[in-house]
């Protein structure tokens, strides 16, 4: 059997963070190795123990959830840890900047136990993580704030279908609705994304999104 995956909570809330934990913890297949309340100690228990993901909090005192998340996994860092980000859409302010700062994804602290789950376990692979159900909202609504990039979408070295297949990921739709939307199948979405991220030197998905909007590529 092949070891359990390696998590530590990092939520101010007490309540919470317990709640996460226990959830977590009766999976055969996950493993609590520490919690904390702030960012500051969520850092040094990251750097100690190396998890293999982080369930990171927005707002928190000593260190916030966006600069722990870039002191963990943003550019430049040497060993960066994976960052799930765990928000309430309308209070966090930051998650988009959060994904920038190098989060593998983000659920809403409301979403059932086993999206958590899943969000745990897909990220811990190597995948990331945008909760369908608000990417477009949450993404959309801080367009506006994003330094767009220089150039025009010609200077994209994308095919008008890879083009395509990114404006869908921007939309928050997962690699069956993608196949569904284009009539193609999954295997040729995973292609078509594997393309896209290797085209654009890019990490994951979130990167995507994030690169799809600086460009204009969505609205």
């Amino acid at each position: 059997m092949s070891a359990p995956v390696r998590v530590v909570i990092c939520d101010d809330q007490a309540l919470i963070r317990t709640g996460l934990s226990t959830i977590v913890d009766a999976q055969p297949d996950l493993e609590v190795v520490g919690e904390c309340g702030d960012g500051r100690t969520g850092v040094d228990l990251a750097r100690e123990r190396r998890p293999d993901v982080v369930v990171m909090d927005i707002r928190m005192p000593v260190l916030d959830g966006l600069e722990a998340t870039r002191l963990l996994a943003g550019a430049g860092v040497e060993h960066p840890v994976k960052v799930l980000v765990v928000t309430t859409f309308n209070l966090d302010e930051y998650v988009y900047e959060a994904l920038r700062a190098g989060a593998s994804g983000f659920l809403l602290k409301d979403a059932p136990p086993d999206r958590l789950l899943h969000g745990i376990r897909t990220v811990a692979m190597g995948a990331a993580l945008l909760d369908p159900d608000v990417t477009r909202r949450l993404v959309g609504r801080y367009a506006a704030r994003i330094r767009p990039a220089e150039g025009t979408v010609r200077d994209i070295p994308l095919t008008p279908r890879e083009m395509e297949v990114l404006r869908l990921i921007a939309d928050g739709l997962s690699n069956s609705e993608i196949a569904a939307a284009l009539v193609i199948s999954p295997e040729t979405v995973k292609t078509f994304v594997s393309r896209i991220l290797t085209k654009l030197d890019l990490r994951d998905r979130v990167q995507a999104v994030v690169f799809a909007y600086r460009h204009g590529l969505v609205t």
